[in-house]
């Protein structure tokens, strides 16, 4: 993996674009079965950061913290801890009775390092960007298998884009790298989160009410129809995040959240096929296939011209 040089174990103080990151327990290991160290980790991300970076910068990050590897305990934690380096740049997010949390955002490598260091295995980032949290840049749905087998979830995410692209959204895939497969939609940025989840939710619900032996849009387990897949919605309600592109999974394979093409995805992928070994090189060799998907990226679609004509059409 390319990047600045990560030592193989101990403690140490590195350079990373000019600031100096401490980090710790190089020889962990997080993945005893496969070799894999908390250093490797650090060292992956090192690696990807030229293609991740730009998808996480200016957005709060939730943690999701992993001391003794991915398969030890882990807890959530959004406030960004203290004492931390001065160059960390928080993102101030109203909880309502829990009052504003400062959460750490990750603009640069060095801001990278030190959150993977403090034991975060995958990255979860808001799905705002800091100046204004409540409006997001894109409308998500996650691909759940529940019960059924990943190539229900591979069909079920074909037929979701289909539906997409029929209304005329561009639409991007990505594997989890978990058990099931996200599709994302960028849009422009105006309408609330709460707006965005409504959208996701009609989308959600109308699929399912088409083909109801393939997917389901119920969220409560104890509801859920046994192996369909669920077109999850809820993951773009307020606070909720999914995994970020090129995030390592706590999995036993350390998979890798991957974007993919739809050829690639109707030709079948596997979550395991993308890993924190052979990612790196899959980027190096194909580029970021979701440039697209950047706040900065043209063709996004325009959420308020769909309720425009969900509207027209009903007072027809």
């Amino acid at each position: 993996m390319r990047g600045p040089k990560i030592p193989t174990s101990g403690d140490a103080t590195v350079d990373l674009d000019g600031r100096a990151v401490r980090v710790t327990n190089l020889h962990k290991p997080f993945w005893p079965e496969l070799g894999l160290t908390k250093g490797d980790l650090i060292r992956y991300y090192v690696a990807v950061a030229p293609w991740l970076l730009p998808h996480l910068r200016d957005r709060a990050m939730v943690m999701r913290r992993y001391p003794h590897g991915w398969r030890g305990e882990f807890f959530f934690m959004k406030r960004a801890p203290t004492p931390r380096p001065p160059w960390i740049r928080t993102c101030a997010i109203d909880h309502g009775s829990k009052g504003v949390i400062d959460l750490p955002v990750i603009d640069d490598l060095a801001s990278l390092a030190w959150v993977i260091n403090l034991g975060c295995i995958d990255l979860n980032p808001w799905y705002a960007r800091c100046d204004d949290v409540d409006r997001p840049d894109y409308l998500h749905f996650d691909l759940d298998p529940g019960s059924a087998p990943f190539a229900k979830v591979l069909e079920a995410a074909l037929y979701l884009n289909e539906a997409l692209t029929a209304l005329k959204m561009p639409t991007y895939v990505k594997t989890s790298g978990s058990k099931g497969v996200h599709v994302y939609v960028p849009v422009v940025r105006g309408p609330t989160q709460h707006e965005v989840w409504t959208v996701a939710k009609a989308i959600a619900v109308a699929l399912a009410a088409r083909a109801p032996a393939l997917v389901t849009a119920e969220y409560t387990v104890a509801r859920r129809p046994k192996g369909r897949v669920l077109l999850d919605y809820n993951q773009n309600a307020w606070s909720r995040t999914l995994a970020s592109i090129y995030s390592v999974r706590p999995t036993r394979h350390a998979s890798v959240s991957m974007p993919v093409t739809w050829r690639e995805l109707e030709r079948g992928v596997a979550i395991e096929d993308f890993r924190l070994d052979n990612a790196p090189a899959r980027l190096a060799r194909r580029g970021d296939l979701w440039g697209k998907v950047l706040p900065a990226a043209r063709g996004r679609f325009d959420l308020d011209r769909l309720r425009e004509r969900a509207a027209a059409a009903a007072n027809a």
